[in-house]
């Protein structure tokens, strides 16, 4: 069982999908919440976890709810490994807890906004079985040399939404499209969607998320 506390919202019974959504940094899991009603999804549970507070050396040590530690935004900075394998693991016991209630990995879908859709990719793409589905919105791919090495070929096929904003001043385009790319040339396939905005979500981006949840969740 995870250690992380949760928020759960069920659209409608019987429950056949799980959709385990990770904030990003700062925020918590009543963030992306108010959102479940526009995505249109029956029969599903959004699982909500709320990150523990870390403290944030990008941020001169202050405390906030963090997936894990950040040093800073470019692709040159160190990057908490210890951190995101930890994290790692406690995301691992959230699928398991969502498969102990009967759903297969093949209805879980990971999804993650800015360092939380950082730590959706890490997981899905490890993920020892194949899952339904990854949402990557506003983010990027960690410990890119690692990926290649540490991929499980059970979710090489895996269907990715990843969406950015063309304006976005804290993760900017330039530093996704590394991400994107990389992805493609390992063959990922890969929804790519970029939407005039910053570092935000846009009604457009919703109604696409909703596409892709009915897609990969086969919805009637």
């Amino acid at each position: 069982m995870s250690s992380l506390e949760t928020l759960i919202i069920e659209t409608s019974l019987p429950i056949k999908h799980s959709v385990i959504w990770l904030h990003g940094l700062g925020a918590d899991g009543h963030d992306f919440a108010p959102i479940v009603p526009e995505l249109k999804m029956p029969n599903t549970r959004f699982i909500f976890p709320h990150a523990p507070h870390k403290a944030i050396t990008m941020n001169n040590g202050y405390e906030m709810r963090a997936w894990y530690d950040l040093f800073g935004l470019s692709m040159q900075h160190q990057q908490d490994e210890a951190g995101m394998r930890e994290m790692q693991k406690n995301i691992e016991a959230l699928i398991a807890d969502e498969i102990s209630k009967g759903i297969s990995e093949s209805n879980i879908v990971l999804a993650g906004f800015s360092q939380g859709g950082a730590m959706a990719l890490f997981t899905a793409l490890r993920h020892p079985k194949r899952l339904a589905g990854v949402l990557a919105l506003s983010t990027y791919v960690c410990l890119k040399k690692k990926l290649g090495e540490e991929a499980n070929p059970a979710n090489q096929d895996l269907p990715i939404l990843m969406a950015h904003g063309s304006f976005d001043g804290v993760i900017t385009l330039d530093t996704c499209l590394v991400s994107r790319h990389l992805l493609e040339s390992l063959n990922y396939k890969l929804e790519w969607h970029e939407y005039p905005m910053a570092h935000s979500v846009c009604a457009e981006e919703i109604d696409d998320i909703s596409r892709f949840l009915s897609k990969v969740f086969k919805a009637e």
